[in-house]
């Protein structure tokens, strides 16, 4: 088990040192044991705030994180298993307005085992005031950063954890829905850890104790520091163009191409990866996603890596863009595949419903979008990451209605007229541009 700090240590760990302010507690009057009449509800929490020294679960302030001002709430797990009650539930209010009223972004350190029995469904109601509280941030521009701390299980984990833009875990923590002493008898303990959240695509990174405020830092940095627009890269490949539409195809798929982690070590200083699609799935083989720093400001990222893009891959792109779009920051997508997984298990996870999900989140986003097209530009599941009237191409890519192979085939051609029906697709950089699909190609002598 991990070690468990009560929340002034780990606010202590996390906050520049002498910046954390103390949030106001909202009196309430509540009746003898509690709204529902728990037999020795008060003595229980008197005997918490004697063990802890809090007079509450959660202990919520203002504090400045590797420079960047924000709301943090801690959960004190001491104080009756850090569950949520109706004073938990005016704390967590009260946090929230004031990030909204101070245009603060939030840090929710969860450690919870979720509603507090002893208040009956009065407790359980506050997961709507969460939920609505951080709707309201949601709506209001500002980024929420969750921590998972050891145990983060029911509500707290539904709605302040999992509910949260990033998600953060340390080491070893237990994370589900469903605590230990409440999940069937054989279920598989591996499941509701921290890694598995990551695994599933539910969280984005395990972090160590020690690296924590410098990666809180960075992400409340990246999220808070908008650039204006995200110019396109040059090129890191091959010069010259390619003389027919065969050879822009074999350029696209050598292995000596620069991909899609080198264009982002050559376009960022800095960047922090958002990993799945917070439905069950990653694709970090065939998607890269995140936010990076380029002169001291912020430009979100989403590239894929010259496979097959699979399911969970479009709807991570997709969380990616609408996060950005919310935010105000500028996206830059890199397009490099030889089209979307089409085996029966990415139908099975929704590879239509995951394309025109990614189609939606680029066609409806404010924010703006440039597009590098970097090798294969395989039809819709290319496409659907490109940004209209904004896309560009290097010199060692293609972009194609089909791969000449699959269009010759469709033709009744014999496969050694794939050669000549790659030069009839138009598919060169210098034809797009001619054709109006692309705005220019980018070469190695450009710069942004």
């Amino acid at each position: 088990m991990p070690e468990r700090l009560s929340a002034r240590q780990i606010l202590t760990s996390l906050c520049d040192a002498s910046t954390f302010t103390e949030l106001p507690a909202p009196a309430r009057e509540s009746k003898p044991d509690g709204p529902i009449s728990w037999q020795g509800y008060d003595a229980s929490r008197a005997r918490a705030t004697d063990r802890t020294g809090e007079e509450e679960s959660v202990v919520c302030g203002t504090a400045s994180v590797e420079g960047t001002r924000a709301v943090l709430i801690a959960f004190e797990f001491g104080f009756l298993g850090g569950s949520l009650g109706e004073r938990t539930g005016d704390r967590l209010e009260a946090a929230y307005i004031h990030a909204r009223a101070h245009r603060l972004p939030v840090v929710p350190l969860v450690a919870t085992g979720g509603s507090r029995m002893q208040e009956g469904m009065f407790a359980l109601t506050q997961l709507q005031r969460v939920a609505r509280q951080s709707a309201l941030t949601r709506e209001a521009g500002l980024p929420q950063i969750a921590v998972l701390r050891d145990p983060t299980t029911g509500g707290g984990w539904a709605t302040l954890g999992a509910g949260a833009d990033i998600t953060l875990a340390l080491p070893g923590a237990q994370v589900g829905f469903a605590g230990s002493r409440v999940r069937p008898a054989d279920a598989d303990p591996a499941a509701y850890t921290a890694q598995a959240q990551v695994a599933a695509g539910s969280a984005d990174a395990v972090v160590p104790p020690e690296r924590l405020r410098e990666t809180v830092g960075l992400w409340l940095r990246l999220l808070t520091a908008p650039a204006e627009a995200a110019p396109p890269p040059h090129a890191l490949g091959a010069t010259g163009l390619p003389a027919t539409g065969w050879e822009a195809v074999l350029r696209a798929r050598s292995p000596e191409r620069p991909r899609a982690h080198a264009y982002l070590d050559a376009y960022f200083t800095r960047r922090a990866a958002l990993v799945g699609d917070r439905c069950g799935g990653a694709d970090p083989d065939g998607m890269v996603c995140g936010f990076g720093e380029r002169d001291g400001r912020t430009v979100a990222y989403a590239a894929q890596t010259g496979t097959a893009t699979r399911p969970a891959g479009y709807r991570t792109a997709a969380r990616l863009i609408r996060l950005a779009d919310r935010l105000g920051i500028p996206v830059l997508t890199l397009v490099d595949t030889p089209g979307a997984a089409n085996d029966a298990e990415a139908e099975r996870q929704g590879a239509g419903p995951a394309i025109a999900e990614l189609f939606g989140a680029v066609a409806a986003a404010r924010t703006p979008i440039t597009t590098l097209v970097i090798g294969e530009g395989g039809s819709g599941g290319a496409l659907a990451l490109a940004a209209p009237g904004n896309t560009w191409a290097t010199p060692d890519s293609y972009f194609s209605v089909i791969a000449p192979e699959l269009a010759a085939a469709i033709l009744k051609r014999p496969p050694r007229e794939a050669e000549a029906t790659a030069g009839q697709l138009r598919i060169r950089p210098q034809d797009l541009v001619e054709l109006g699909v692309i705005r220019g190609i980018r070469d190695v002598e450009d710069h942004p």
